[in-house]
């Protein structure tokens, strides 16, 4: 079967211009062309155009997406395999969102008492409420569904233990942090190497991958978003410029 691109915009919902685009930074080439420069379609490039839709869904960006199709070892199997975890994955959290708002709307009407168990949960899914809410759109757009998705539930899957670990990085970040800037300590320093090695691994907890380059955009963020850096400013001034300082200086380092 083939189709011309006005058939595969129909049938897809891309319009014909996305599907030239695609064609002009090689995400999905034609079949063919003819004579007069009308592109056709096959059943192999509406395969990888369905792929394309289940990365773009996951947050891949159109060149993650195109070095993934076309390396050599691409795996079409494996790969509906992941996007099929991913869809359960995240139906098995939003029904538990469900379970525990219904568990606590029960609680507030006295109808029935909540765990601990469930209020730990709770409070755990109130987190990633307050977290998409001021910050999941920018979030999303700069790196990314699949990044926000993964952050939140790694967040959830967290046990008690987990959670006390992740808490207690993030107060011990912002201690040396508030004692450094008091004490006028140098961001190059071993005060700063520490922030930095804190921070990293609070971090990890929540990333899906942790990279150098994210890890140094992030710090630029706290400086120039203002939400951050009064996050990190809101009891000493200058800790939102002393970590992204540390971070600039220390990562890839060691």
């Amino acid at each position: 079967m083939e189709y011309s691109i006005r058939e595969l915009a129909v049938l897809s919902g891309v319009s014909s211009r996305t599907l030239r685009y695609y064609d002009s930074i090689g995400l999905l080439k034609p079949a063919r062309v003819n004579d007069v420069g009308h592109r056709f379609y096959g059943e192999k490039e509406m395969i990888l155009l369905q792929q394309i839709f289940f990365y773009r869904e996951r947050g891949f960006s159109l060149e993650e997406i195109r070095q993934i199709l076309y390396q050599k070892d691409f795996d079409l199997e494996k790969a509906l395999w992941e996007h099929l975890q991913e869809l359960e994955n995240r139906q098995k959290e939003t029904a538990n969102m469900i379970k525990n708002v219904k568990c606590t709307i029960a609680s507030m009407k006295g109808e029935r008492e909540m765990s601990e168990k469930e209020r730990f949960e709770g409070f755990k899914q109130r987190i990633v409420e307050e977290n998409e809410a001021v910050y999941g759109k920018e979030v999303r757009e700069k790196y990314g569904d699949a990044e926000m998705d993964t952050a939140n539930r790694k967040l959830l899957q967290m046990t008690e233990g987990d959670y006390e670990r992740f808490e207690n990085l993030k107060r011990e970040v912002e201690r040396v942090l508030q004692e450094a800037v008091l004490a006028g300590a140098d961001p190059k320093g071993e005060v700063g190497k520490r922030a930095m090695m804190l921070h990293k691994e609070w971090l990890s907890m929540t990333w899906k991958q942790y990279t150098e380059n994210a890890h140094k955009g992030v710090a630029q963020m706290y400086v120039l978003d203002d939400r951050f850096r009064g996050y990190y400013d809101k009891e000493v001034e200058g800790c939102a410029a002393f970590l992204r300082d540390a971070i600039l200086h220390w990562v890839g380092r060691i």
